[in-house]
């Protein structure tokens, strides 16, 4: 019998890739939630040993780190319709795009203040646009549902997690992200993100997400 397990813990944008994947597959799956920072499982250790960091994904007993790596396993491994589309290349451009811009200016957004915020901020919504850009070129200017087809794909399991945070980005960086106005693709396709049946189930709630933002706050002396 097959065996899949996947390692996480429950605020992870890196760890609700994978879930909302094996979700949209249908692969049934055991979940392990790890108390990070301090409390490392032993079963984490021994199958991500390099970096002892989750996600882990742990196919009969085969590990597979890394979230985007975990994302290219799961499209390999279970259902015939691709997650990424023909131009691989762009897509894995955006995703790394998204590691590096979205959520590292949003990051900035929750632990800082004063001018560092503010700039913080202005990074982001520079960010938003060019997302926007991104997703006007790949779905055809709007007319595909999602970043590069009618179903969920590669882009769009890297950006979902990010839907949570929003209301922590503004909330604690006391501004309005102008979806509606400024970045329309983005805001429908947010608005049908969060209609699947894999996203409700995995997506935490904006208000815990909030309350976690706080306490990050706290943890670095900002407030």
């Amino acid at each position: 019998m097959e065996q899949v397990k996947v390692l996480s813990v429950w605020m992870s944008p890196f760890g609700i890739r994978p879930l909302i994947a094996l979700e949209e597959r249908g692969v049934k799956y055991d979940y392990q939630e790890e108390a990070l920072p301090n409390n490392k499982s032993d079963l984490l250790l021994q199958m991500n040993p390099v970096y002892k960091k989750i996600p882990v994904l742990i196919h009969n007993g085969k590990p597979i780190c890394e979230s985007l790596i975990i994302l290219h396993y799961i499209d390999e491994t279970w259902g015939s319709e691709k997650f990424l589309p023909y131009d691989r290349a762009l897509a894995r451009f955006w995703a790394d795009f998204i590691d590096k811009k979205i959520f590292e200016t949003g990051f900035r957004i929750v632990i800082s203040k004063d001018e560092a915020q503010e700039q913080a901020k202005r990074d982001m919504l520079e960010n938003f646009q060019l997302l926007e850009g991104a997703m006007k070129e790949m779905s055809g200017g709007g007319s595909l549902p999602f970043f590069t087809g009618k179903d969920l794909g590669f882009l769009d399991f890297a950006f979902i997690p990010i839907i949570c945070w929003f209301h922590t980005y503004e909330s604690i960086g006391n501004f309005k992200i102008p979806f509606e106005t400024e970045y329309p693709l983005l805001d429908a396709w947010v608005k049908r993100c969060l209609e699947r049946e894999s996203v409700k189930k995995i997506l935490p709630s904006s208000d815990r997400i909030l309350e976690l933002g706080f306490k990050i706050r706290k943890r670095y002396g900002v407030d």
